[in-house]
């Protein structure tokens, strides 16, 4: 990012927590990341990890009890969407940042038909009457490739394949074209040849519209092919960032490290088996006084048991710009870190 220039999203020390009758749920642990204008920020991690959790509580989607955001900020340009209250954040959600779920079918309004959702937040958000609110729906189903538009936004849910509920979702998503747009994991509900039709969908829309994306998934395939920047994610903790290319070519995080290892191969170059990462995520119960990943770690020894390692920066570059690692353990060099 230039000297100066501003992310259109900073996210700082973000901590959420459940509130269980067993005690706390502590989901998102002192997360800080930013999103930087036009960039497409890929979330990943096993399930569990926090990615959805994490991008839910910036925009007040989780219900507040049991959920409960007790630290951070998020700024959206200089305002603090932790601070606003529920109507101001209404309007942030829509009009500044748009979100597509996981599954279309539970996302949609199965009584309604596809015009009244998509016309809804241009009425709602963008006040327009209702005869420019279709206008625009029309262009907007024909932006995201479906087919006869004035027909289908008669349809109902139910109508449409998985495929073109998905864009549908992205249609409303991009409405009051938001500065950021969060898709969570957009694509793991549709088979194989429709999930390429989306990412390509996305990545034409990204470069035809320059907004910001932050695409959460369990698959890191997909960000490979769409990702400028990666963060992983375990435990409710930003573990390893990195541009994408580096992420790949020089991993640092023995978590990172291991989920590349159980990317299947075409090349025929890896081993007949996939590799496993042995044992289970942690319960998340308190707040991390260890390294969460220790007991699952071969490199680990009695510092990563006694104290949770903080993000540190490679090279000469600062955490969250470049390359950072949370570990004590030096991939580079095959020892402990100082």
């Amino acid at each position: 990012m230039p000297d100066g220039a501003k992310p259109v999203l900073d996210v700082r020390g973000l901590q959420t927590v459940f509130r269980t009758r067993g005690g706390d749920v502590h989901a998102v642990n002192s997360v800080s990341f930013h999103l930087e204008p036009g960039e497409l920020l890929g979330v990943v991690g096993e399930s569990g990890s926090g990615k959805s959790v994490t991008m839910m509580s910036l925009i007040g989607l989780l219900p507040m009890p049991p959920a409960e955001v007790r630290e951070g900020e998020v700024l959206l340009g200089d305002m603090d969407i932790l601070k606003i209250s529920p109507a101001q954040l209404r309007d942030v959600r829509g009009r500044r940042i748009g979100f597509v779920f996981q599954d279309p079918m539970t996302s949609l309004n199965p009584v309604y038909n596809i015009g009244n959702q998509v016309m809804e937040p241009l009425r709602r958000h963008m006040g327009m009457n209702k005869a420019q609110a279709y206008t625009r729906a029309v262009e907007l189903m024909e932006l995201v490739g479906i087919p006869d538009p004035e027909r289908r936004l008669k349809d109902y849910p139910h109508q449409f394949s998985g495929g073109m509920r998905q864009r549908v979702m992205i249609a409303i998503a991009l409405a009051c074209d938001p500065e950021v747009l969060i898709a969570d994991e957009p694509t793991t509900a549709l088979d194989v040849t429709i999930q390429a039709q989306i990412i390509e969908l996305v990545k034409e829309l990204r470069t035809k519209l320059g907004m910001a994306i932050v695409w959460i998934t369990h698959d890191l395939g997909v960000i490979a092919g769409i990702a400028d920047r990666v963060i992983v994610m375990y435990a409710g903790q930003v573990v390893e960032q990195a541009p994408v290319k580096e992420l790949f070519a020089n991993p640092q995080h023995p978590y990172t490290r291991a989920l590349l290892k159980t990317i299947p191969s075409v090349t025929g170059e890896r081993e007949t088996r996939l590799k496993v990462i042995e044992g289970q995520p942690p319960i998340l119960g308190a707040a991390p006084t260890a390294c969460p990943f220790a007991p699952r770690c071969g490199h680990a020894f009695d510092r990563c048991g006694a104290e949770n390692p903080i993000r540190r920066a490679l090279g000469a570059g600062r955490v969250g710009y470049g390359h950072d690692v949370a570990c004590h353990w030096d991939a580079s060099k095959g020892a402990a870190h100082a």
